[in-house]
């Protein structure tokens, strides 16, 4: 086609369009960057820009990619994606070093050494996905379907990840959510009904941050509104025994001691139901339980909390009286998790009770819209009945934890202890289980029982490097994913390059595998651009415009912000749910361990340079990164002996690692800090190997029994010279 008849429009069908099919059904594409040229994206020279999504976090930001003969030379921000407003964040910058990382897996590979061991061989997708198949249906033969594990973070091709593991059978679903944000979600399900509600800073002069690092976290929006908000004078206290950079922008930072956060919150609920701060109005007519609750908080007055805190009884009644005052313009910040202690189930509990009582819903706490809502999905039959308990232990152990967040913790733990069966099988997707959940060695035990373990990733990351198979994944700047619903526009990822070596898509991975599996019926779309064509059906828009557009609008849904999806169909300050289910129906003291003399609370937490633990290999991120270190305090470690940048040993009951020393006065005495994601074990990552300590070492498994969260800083640790 030459370039006098070629049109926008017609590169945007070419630039997605199979032109022929292989052995496997994989689609050969069109060189995108060379469609372009000939469409006019971009210009004689070769620069130009096409729109998509960046991955290199969940928040996935708008991006436009600039291409120059083929590759991605540099990305943007989208001006028009509320997420990046124009702008991208370091990781964000550095997502076209994932792409070029020379350490990228390309082809499919078998384990042909012992598993660890880190031996492969290059495979044909054929082959890899006859292995995985046939690997994953003779455990369903003869030990049932639960017997194979699946677990995936959260990420827009999820719901085809789900798709598979509903349509063969397993209840074992294995998440990150339980590592993160479960006390959250479940307390805000018990109180107003949904998972968690939307922020809104406009307006905004009071705002509570519960061990919320916002100026270093990946919710890069959440970061500007807070940051323009602080500009215009709104006041921020910030709870955290560390000096992180969102306490140097804070009014007020209170050094609180690990796992008390829950009784300043108390002893601030006390203050405002007794001095009558309350809005009187939103309390009668939205809420149920206002009595029993301030009969519970009654003897949480600021003295109580003042040496459980280490926060003086004043300070505490200031900021009680501070945020009733401006309120409904008042925000406690429920965050994605607070002390990481087994108690935050109550503290998330006390935050929302305490939003509820200053009248801020419909202001700055506003209902959340349903993910997908306007789109097609493609026709599938009914799943299979599943009979099989959960290993993880819900319900039966944990009967208020949501299926799809599960307890991955116990999950891992049941691996091991065979209770209540066995697992012979493990199938991971964009996950890293042997970094991200606590006690490695346990991770590690539970992987050398297994028959077999199948991993989809674009890197030989810690988790793949012990697998019998890896599937290699297109990079996000490489393939289609389904659409992401921001607002009220469904924002497309859409391949900007070809594909490198044999990488896949997850949508067609997944297909692939459910064709060989007899699940072809679940999967009822032709390619990728079949899937969202199939989303976009209902809106009567066509997959060319959103290519070229970046996203198509969605109708505009009117609700009613005041209902509330609870069993009152109030805002619930005492739950019944929790009452009958035998937990405390209001927010409620629980002490937390404390650690003796010689021991420190090991805190952990997220770095503006990383996200979790999947970017340490990134060759810019490494370059730009701080160099890992033990947080102590200055005083503390002259008491020990110990100086800057001494080499030490940081031990817990279950494991012990080397880490260089950071003396310093941002950290309370009694606590340590280790940032995640480091000491892979995986050789493949040629960049992150050898780079600092696992917190996953020294972290044991604590679960609380109400949402199923893990309490990574209820693990003490002691520090000595190396």
């Amino acid at each position: 086609m030459s370039t006098t008849t070629i049109s926008r429009r017609d590169f945007l069908r070419i630039a997605g369009a199979s032109v022929g099919a292989l052995a496997v059904g994989q689609l050969l594409p069109v060189k995108v960057a060379e469609a372009a040229r000939q469409a006019g994206l971009i210009d004689v020279d070769g620069n130009g820009y096409i729109s998509t999504m960046c991955e290199m976090c969940v928040w996935r930001c708008g991006v436009r990619a600039k291409v120059e003969n083929g590759r991605v030379v540099k990305l943007e921000g989208n001006p028009e994606h509320p997420h990046s407003l124009g702008n991208l964040c370091a990781r964000g910058q550095s997502g076209l070093m994932n792409t070029y990382d020379p350490d990228r897996v390309l082809t499919p590979l078998i384990r042909v050494g012992q598993r660890g061991e880190g031996k492969f061989r290059q495979a044909s997708w054929e082959e890899a996905l006859d292995l995985v198949a046939n690997s994953m249906q003779e455990i369903k033969d003869k030990y049932g379907p639960e017997a194979v594990v699946f677990s995936s973070t959260h990420n827009l091709s999820q719901v085809q990840f789900e798709n598979l593991l509903n349509a063969f059978g397993s209840p074992n679903y294995g998440t990150q959510r339980s590592l993160c944000f479960n006390a959250m979600i479940v307390a805000n399900q018990m109180t107003y009904g949904l998972e968690e509600p939307n922020r809104s800073y406009d307006g905004l002069k009071y705002l509570i941050l519960t061990g919320r690092n916002l100026m270093e976290a990946i919710s890069t929006s959440e970061t500007a509104a807070l940051s323009h908000a602080i500009d215009r004078g709104m006041k921020v206290v910030y709870l955290d025994p560390r000096f992180t950079k969102t306490a140097a922008k804070a009014t007020n930072w209170l050094p609180v001691r690990p796992g008390s956060d829950l009784a300043f919150h108390l002893a601030l609920l006390n203050v405002i139901v007794s001095e009558e701060l309350y809005n009187r109005d939103f309390v009668q007519q939205y809420t149920v339980g206002f009595d029993q609750l301030a009969a519970e908080i009654r003897p949480y007055t600021p003295e109580w909390a003042a040496p459980i805190t280490d926060i003086d009884a004043e300070t505490i009644r200031r900021i009680a009286r501070e945020f009733s005052d401006a309120a409904p313009n008042a925000l406690a910040h429920n965050g994605w998790r607070t002390s990481n202690f087994v108690n935050s189930f109550q503290t998330q509990r006390a935050i929302s009770c305490l939003n509820a009582l200053v009248g801020n819903w419909g202001i700055h706490l506003l209902p959340a819209a349903a993910e997908g809502a306007g789109l097609g999905v493609p026709p599938q039959p009914p799943y299979p009945r599943v009979s099989a308990m959960r290993m993880d232990g819900v319900p039966w152990k944990y009967p208020l934890v949501p299926f799809k967040l599960g307890v991955f913790q116990e999950l891992r733990n049941a691996m091991l202890s065979e209770d209540p069966y066995q697992a012979h099988g493990w199938f991971i997707s964009r996950q890293n289980p042997v970094q991200s959940l606590p006690d490695r060695g346990k991770t590690l035990e539970a992987m050398s029982k297994l028959d077999f373990i199948a991993v989809v990733d674009i890197f030989l990351n810690d988790t793949a490097w012990f697998a019998d198979v890896v599937l290699p994944e297109a990079s996000y700047l490489e393939r289609y994913d389904p659409l992401n619903v921001v607002g009220n526009k469904a924002f497309i990822r859409q391949p900007v390059i070809q594909p490198q070596g044999e990488a896949k898509s997850a949508l067609w991975i997944y297909k692939e595998l459910g064709k060989r599996l007899g699940l072809e019926d679940f999967f009822q779309y032709e390619d990728e651009e079949d899937y969202l064509r199939q989303q976009l059906a209902p809106l009567g828009v066509t997959l060319e415009d959103v290519r070229e557009k970046g996203y198509a609008e969605l109708p505009e849904e009117e609700s009613d912000p005041f209902t509330w999806n609870t069993p009152s169909g109030k805002v619930e300050l005492f739950s019944d749910t929790l009452d009958r289910a035998g937990f405390s129906a209001v927010p409620a003291w629980e002490e937390p361990p404390r650690p003796v003399d010689g021991q420190f609370y090991l805190l952990t937490g997220k770095v503006g340079q990383h996200t979790q633990f999947g970017t340490q290999n990134n060759q810019l991120l490494h370059k730009y990164e701080d160099e890992p270190r033990l947080w102590m305090n200055a005083a503390t470690a002259r008491e020990l002996g110990l100086k800057d940048n001494d080499l030490v040993k940081v031990k817990s009951e279950i494991g012990e690692v080397n880490i260089t020393l950071w003396a310093t006065e941002a950290i309370r005495p009694d606590c340590v800090y280790l940032t995640p994601g480091y000491g892979h074990l995986s050789k493949g990552l040629t960049t992150g190997y050898g780079v600092g300590a696992s917190d996953s070492v020294l972290h044991l498994s604590f679960t609380d029994p109400i949402s199923g969260s893990q309490a990574l800083s209820q693990t003490f640790v002691t520090v000595q010279k190396a």
